[in-house]
């Protein structure tokens, strides 16, 4: 990097956290450091919903997941908009109307403590987890194109993160957000143009489309019902809606920032603009994607994306370098084909299809290969993609900006998720089990240093995480393990007014279980099934196995009150 993109990348990120810090300087109450004191209007409270869902790895990994497997990941948003109305019209006036700092609040009120307990349990597990990620995801990548630390990348984005949020708290992590939603969506426009550019002259943005579409990478419905396919129309609209009921409507990283709104109106209308503008986001980003893919048809792309090995010296092994001989053998063949179709010499793209799954085949075995002789290289380099090529492509000054714009996006969603743990933390456990006083001087100070302890595990996990295959579904996955549970408690205590505190908390603990069953035998391949659905699974679970506990219940409290008669 020059030192212009080293000046644009500081300068960026220093902005933006003393920006923070100062506008929230005189936070001296807890219902301000938690929820802002309830100042936050529309457009600020949906930029910062989009900007905490929008983690690094949704700009690092969802290029390289349409570059791969083509633009279907955007079905999974699917069932958004639906979930944004629903949460407007029935979660949200509880909430306001309770004036909670956590939604968990809320489960105490309608069932009991347990159930609360429980809940907020689960939550800290599941978001406790992500924010680590959140911060390790960018950091490997940086670390391994880049050269740089991995620990102190991590150590970087982490404490940053927590400067600021500590700092300024619930407010702090609305605002700071605004401002890097601007710089991260500057970058893929700037990216973006930079992809188109990379064409050859007479090569557009249409063309590009048509290529795209001709490689199978523009493929956005898919209308089978098959419940292993990961991304299907319906796996999108269910899965997708109950994944999103329960982010947006139940997990106090998105609840907290529309429970600092000013008014009712001014959450519902900040939901509703997410709902609208979330699905185009994706869209785009995964349409970056494809046409990243366009230009690596043009541009010679490396053999491996992710080149981290360590052990081994790549250029003197006759075996790695036979399969690099022929993959650029058959890229060169590809070239000459993919010309004479731009050309109108051939009326298809049969022939590049062809030699693009040769050339893809390679790739795999020149992977495996690698992963035989240096066991601590991962193959997996769908993460690596988009930012190869802002290193190759992009002019000085620029590559900065996009970096800032990968900062700012882990800093974004690693504050959201931090300034949630920490009142999450202080609400449900910390006030309700162990400080009984009115001490606001006090309760800031914990709500303080629980954020610090929630910061320093995030960064934790950071530093002893492993690289899994594609980023963006591990944090998906992750989510789907707890969301359906926690979902189907709320769904319980919103609509099944009859069922008690124990039937719900009993349905719980088994549908929780279940999932986690569930996905250890798919990881064992045993089954096969989209984790889009264990959500679904975990809602179901939850909604029938509290009716029928709850009817258990009270049939037993019948029968022993008869006998007691």
């Amino acid at each position: 990097m020059s030192w212009i993109d080293w000046t644009i990348l500081i300068a960026t990120l220093l902005a933006i956290v003393l920006y923070g810090t100062w506008k929230t300087r005189k936070n001296s109450n807890l219902e301000g450091y938690l929820k802002g004191n309830n100042t936050e209007n529309w457009a600020t409270i949906g930029l910062s919903i989009m900007a905490t869902q929008a983690s690094a790895i949704t700009f690092l990994s969802t290029p390289g997941q349409a570059y791969d497997e083509g633009m279907g990941f955007i079905q999974i948003y699917f069932g958004l908009p639906l979930a944004m109305i629903i949460i407007s019209v029935f979660f949200l006036p509880i909430y306001y109307r309770l004036k909670v700092y956590t939604a968990y609040e809320f489960l105490e009120n309608r069932f009991d403590v347990r159930v609360r307990g429980l809940t907020a349990f689960l939550f800290l597990m599941s978001r406790g987890l992500s924010a680590g990620i959140t911060i390790f995801a960018p950091s490997i990548i940086l670390s391994a194109l880049l050269g740089w630390n991995l620990q102190l990348t991590c150590l970087a984005i982490g404490g940053l993160v927590i400067l600021y949020t500590v700092s300024g708290g619930s407010r702090a992590v609305s605002l700071t957000q605004k401002w890097q939603m601007g710089v991260i969506m500057g970058g893929m426009f700037v990216a973006f143009y930079y992809i188109l550019d990379s064409f050859p002259s007479g090569i557009g943005f249409t063309e590009g489309v048509d290529i795209a579409g001709n490689m199978g990478k523009m493929e956005v419905v898919d209308l089978s019902v098959d419940p292993t396919n990961k991304y299907n129309l319906l796996s999108g609209l269910v899965g997708g809606l109950f994944l999103s009921l329960s982010y947006f409507g139940t997990d106090q990283s998105q609840v907290q920032r529309y429970l600092g709104g000013k008014s009712l109106k001014a959450s519902r209308m900040g939901l509703m603009f997410n709902g609208l503008m979330k699905i185009p986001m994706q869209f785009f980003i995964l349409l970056l994607g494809a046409m990243l893919f366009v230009a690596y048809q043009f541009n010679k792309p490396p053999i491996i994306f992710n080149g981290t090995a360590k052990t081994i010296e790549i250029q003197k092994n006759e075996e790695l370098l036979a399969i690099e001989a022929e993959y650029s053998t058959v890229y060169s063949l590809k070239s000459e084909s993919l010309k004479a179709y731009t050309e109108g010499q051939k009326s298809d793209l049969t022939d590049v299809k062809i030699l693009q799954k040769q050339q893809d085949n390679l790739r795999e075995e020149y992977k495996v290969k690698l992963e035989s002789l240096d066991k601590t290289y991962s193959g997996e380099d769908n993460d690596y993609i988009f930012l190869t090529f802002v290193l190759n492509f992009l002019p000085k000054g620029l590559i900065g900006l996009l970096l800032a714009m990968i900062f700012s996006a882990a800093m974004s969603s690693t504050a959201g998720e931090l300034n949630a743990l920490a009142s999450t933390t202080t609400i449900d456990f910390y006030k309700k089990f162990w400080s009984k006083s009115d001490d606001e001087g006090k309760d800031l100070r914990v709500s303080k240093l629980l954020t610090v302890g929630w910061g320093i595990l995030a960064i934790i996990v950071a530093l002893t995480a492993g690289l899994f295959d594609n980023l963006i579904e591990l944090v998906n996955i992750l989510g789907s393990l707890f969301y359906g549970t926690i979902l189907g408690v709320f769904l319980l205590a919103f609509f099944f007014k009859r069922v008690g505190g124990t039937a719900t908390l009993w349905a719980a603990i088994i549908a929780q279980t279940s999932v986690l069953i569930v996905h250890l035998l798919f990881v064992l391949k045993i089954i096969k099934i989209s984790y889009v659905l264990y959500t679904f699974i975990g809602v179901f679970m939850v909604v029938i196995l509290g009716l029928i506990l709850n009817l258990f219940l009270k049939n037993r409290d019948q029968f022993k009150q008869v006998n007691n008669n």
